[in-house]
């Protein structure tokens, strides 16, 4: 019998899979198809301190092996998803919860953080800083080390649970900014975001998606992500949870053996809403596949 449970900042799960932030709704949602407790976790729609109404559409266009969106952190509100949202996920779902928490600023970040620290479900504060910082011309908290520093010292000053910080790929080197987030005292880093891509309608002779640009996710950004992973892994200490085209029980474990701890699903739960069902399902046989007996023993394994 293979072992499939994992240690994620000091926090036991059954699995090592999470479906992504942004596609996978508040959770609940899907517990109409299936047991959503074969999860390791899940990690729910990106959360802001005010309710948000996304983008204008078009917010989404196909691309080859992949797509784009621009759908804006479309959400209701850090306090309706406490009242709201988070009361419906807990009737279906008994596991621990990441909370994926946006801001534009500081203050809209520690606010958001601090409020999400008290609910007992959530078991970790995933910080997505790859928002534009409103206070600094619009460039993302993620794209300067000294700003992702910030964001993460600001964070863990009002939280108790393990603060992970989600980590955006349009950089030049995304390993030392996961340097800063580790001397902030980030417990963990989760990458890749999605990749900043642009389609044309040609017809029209202008861009498909209404904010022009959009979030590149699916399998073409796997190999990105993975060497992202690779890159962080050699640079920090802490767990890593990689994402970015994972679509199958073999992209978990290669994320595992380029450094992650834990994987994130995301795209692949848009093409099929059974997709992390089929890959919990399909693990076990990867790994007696593989003549591999706990899961947990082959991170970073590849290096």
């Amino acid at each position: 019998m293979v072992n499939t449970k994992i240690n994620l900042c000091g926090v036991t799960l059954d699995n090592p899979v999470i479906p992504a932030s942004g596609t996978f709704g508040f959770g609940y949602e899907y517990a109409d198809i299936y047991d959503i407790n074969v999860l390791g976790s899940l990690s729910f729609k990106g959360t802001t301190v005010e309710p948000r109404y996304g983008n204008p559409t078009p917010r989404i266009a196909e691309t080859a092996s992949g797509m784009l969106n621009s759908v804006g952190l479309q959400n209701p509100g850090i306090d309706k998803v406490i009242s709201e949202e988070l009361p419906k996920l807990r009737a279906c779902f008994s596991k621990p919860i990441m909370a994926n928490i946006s801001g534009f600023s500081l203050d809209d970040y520690t606010e958001a953080c601090r409020k999400i620290d008290s609910e007992e479900q959530v078991a970790f504060i995933e910080v997505n800083i790859s928002c534009p910082n409103v206070h600094n011309g619009g460039m993302s908290f993620g794209a300067d080390p000294k700003a992702a520093e910030e964001v993460t010292k600001a964070v863990k000053a009002v939280t108790t649970k393990p603060v992970i910080m989600k980590l955006t790929p349009n950089v030049t080197n995304i390993a030392e900014i996961a340097k800063a987030c580790e001397s902030a005292g980030a417990d963990g880093v989760s990458l890749i975001n999605t990749l900043l891509g642009l389609r044309i309608d040609l017809k029209k002779r202008r861009p498909l998606l209404a904010n022009t640009t959009g979030g590149l996710s699916g399998p073409a950004v796997f190999p990105v992500a993975l060497r992202c992973v690779w890159q962080v892994y050699n640079a920090v200490s802490i767990p890593i949870i990689g994402m970015g085209g994972v679509s199958s029980s073999s992209d978990v474990i290669e994320m595992m053996l380029a450094g992650a701890t834990a994987v994130q699903v995301g795209a692949a739960n848009l093409v099929d809403p059974f997709a992390c069902k089929k890959i919990i399902e399909d693990l076990p046989r990867e790994m007696q596949r593989l003549r591999i007996d706990n899961l947990s023993d082959i991170i970073g394994g590849a290096h």
